[in-house]
């Protein structure tokens, strides 16, 4: 089969034997994959990491011990946790600290002819739901996770920072909830893309101590310091972005102003593939390319380009 292969900054396509799938697994053939903002840190060499990257994708089951699952289209959970520690225990596998990471940690990833993962991630993608649309399915369910973790009542006014990929969905999911979104960014088209109640482009002055929740999508050390800023004393602020390397923080005010910092990552697929099925979300709009699995290197330098949301890979 073809494979994606990144090392020391190169993209290449290389052909590989077929994974073996184990007991409990499923072989799964690639229909659609997004190259996502931690796609593009790997290649970077975040995380050290050289390997097939991927974890955004549907696919199509093409052997399981589970007979129904076969011929079935899934997207899967990326965490591949250990079932046996504390951690699996209290539901937490995403946390399980022997866990492997789909496309990320020691287990090779979605931009691949095929992938294997458990039958226990897999989540079925409904009929009428594109593929294209449900390549969103694990970013979106990243974005509702918010709401997991913080109580966000309907009608609350909610600021998010960040136009790209993950603050445009987060501004969509939270507004599908019901919350008034007034959404920060620096590109005008981007931010209409989240339906928010109001928006700010570049150069807009950032109000002070403005919101009682706040989220960081910006993907900057620069974000998370204006968030603070932005936050109320005793308001929450959600920190989304997964920035390399250390960030310098003065946290006098976070201190002071009492503010609740919220760690927030993956999801649960199950809300956001509601939302998806629902079309109370739009995600076809933020598709800007796509490519076939042998122009990989062609993928990465459109998705790295200003601008650019999401692109796809297909099988050749």
């Amino acid at each position: 089969m073809l494979a994606v292969h990144l090392e020391n900054g190169g993209v290449a396509v290389r052909r590989r034997a077929l994974p073996k799938r184990k007991p409990g697994y499923a072989l799964i053939r690639m229909l659609a994959a997004g190259v996502c903002n931690t796609d593009l840190e790997l290649r970077k060499g975040y995380y050290g990491f050289r390997g097939t990257p991927g974890h955004e994708f549907v696919g199509q089951v093409a052997e399981a011990d589970t007979s129904a699952l076969v011929g079935k289209r899934v997207s899967g959970e990326i965490n591949i946790a250990c079932g046996a520690c504390e951690f699996c225990a209290r539901g937490l596998g995403r946390h399980c600290p022997r866990r492997t990471v789909l496309g990320i940690v020691k287990h090779p990833g979605a931009f691949a002819e095929y992938l294997t993962l458990p039958e226990s991630n897999l989540h079925v993608i409904p009929a009428g739901l594109s593929t294209e649309e449900a390549v969103f399915v694990e970013p979106l369910a990243a974005a509702c996770e918010i709401l997991d973790q913080v109580k966000i009542a309907r009608g609350a006014r909610v600021a998010v920072l960040g136009d790209g990929k993950l603050g445009i969905l987060i501004a969509q999911a939270l507004g599908a909830h019901g919350a008034e979104i007034i959404h920060y960014g620096r590109h005008k088209s981007k931010l209409a893309l989240g339906g928010a109640a109001r928006t700010y482009a570049a150069g807009a002055k950032l109000p002070s101590m403005a919101f009682d929740t706040v989220i960081e999508a910006t993907g900057s050390p620069e974000g998370l310091r204006q968030a603070v800023a932005m936050t109320r004393p005793r308001g929450t602020l959600v920190m989304k972005s997964t920035v390399h390397g250390p960030v310098s923080l003065d946290t006098a005010p976070i201190i002071v102003h009492e503010i609740a910092l919220v760690g927030s990552r993956c999801g649960r697929f199950e809300p956001a593939l509601r939302l998806l099925n629902a079309g109370k979300v739009n995600v076809a709009a933020m598709i800007h390319d796509t490519f076939r699995l042998r122009e990989a290197p062609r993928a990465f330098d459109r998705a790295a380009e200003r601008g650019v949301l999401k692109v796809l890979l297909t099988p050749d």
